[in-house]
């Protein structure tokens, strides 16, 4: 069975371990209809202000049935800053995705996060699009998607004020096959407001999942992201590997 764990962020693009939650960490591989899904627990060291370790759990539910797919994701971490206290971020994430093309679906999203340790205090979003699926081979696959977003987001740094854009969300996606139980999987977001193309996240995440015994597996994730206008006194670039133990279920 193979499954594509978090990437981008993710994500928490993924994701409340990054800035954006990278939707392919949401997608299961079976070719059954149904219910499936997974649930982990992961520990991580990061950097962004401080230097800190975390860990974090996040459960995911996929219903796939004919062209028709439904993926729900909840995600919390708990972060241990410089060894004095613990901070959480936590996100949701709701996706429908429906092929009506064999290498072409339509998207809709809606996601909802907050994160103590960049100062986001909420950001929401919905958006809309095509993804495309760019190959045939089942050893490699690569992946497409330009979505618009509508996004309201309040940071609880005390000056910037309450905002509302719209931006583009584009990502590009390489899952790789090499063996039974190995799966490698690539993930780049790229999202600029509209009205103002130099204000832009940009995430890149990878993920080398190993399957142990039945529906058990490792995984181990490297995440960077940067945000050209974050909360004040935040960093530009941030960076998050993590590992951990994944279950999944049909």
């Amino acid at each position: 069975m193979k499954y594509i764990v978090a990437l981008f962020i993710i994500g928490f693009s993924f994701t409340a371990k990054s800035q954006i939650l990278n939707a392919e960490s949401l997608r299961k591989v079976t070719d059954t209809s149904g219910f499936s899904g997974s649930a982990s627990l992961a520990f991580s060291l990061k950097r962004d202000v401080n230097d800190y370790l975390s860990f974090g759990s996040n459960i995911h539910i996929q219903y796939k049935m004919n062209k028709h797919l439904v993926l729900l994701k909840n995600d919390i971490q708990f972060q241990n800053i410089e060894g004095n206290k613990f901070e959480n971020s936590g996100i949701t994430h709701l996706r429908y995705n429906y092929r009506f093309h064999p290498r072409i679906a339509w998207e809709i999203f809606a996601q909802a996060q907050y994160n103590k340790v960049s100062k986001i205090e909420f950001r929401g979003l919905m958006g809309t699009g095509p993804r495309f699926k760019l190959t045939t081979s089942e050893k490699y696959k690569f992946y497409f998607g330009t979505h618009i977003m509508y996004e309201q987001e309040e940071l609880s740094d005390g000056v910037t004020p309450l905002q509302r854009d719209f931006r583009s969300s584009s990502y590009l996606s390489l899952s790789l096959y090499p063996t039974k139980t190995i799966t490698f999987v690539s993930t780049t977001y790229f999202q600029p407001k509209l009205n103002d193309f130099g204000d832009y996240r940009f995430t890149s995440q990878s993920s080398l999942v190993i399957d142990l015994i039945n529906n058990l597996a490792f995984s181990t994730t490297y995440t960077f992201s940067y945000d050209e206008t974050p909360a004040i006194g935040i960093p530009n670039s941030q960076y998050n590997f993590e590992s951990g133990f994944v279950y999944s279920f049909d």
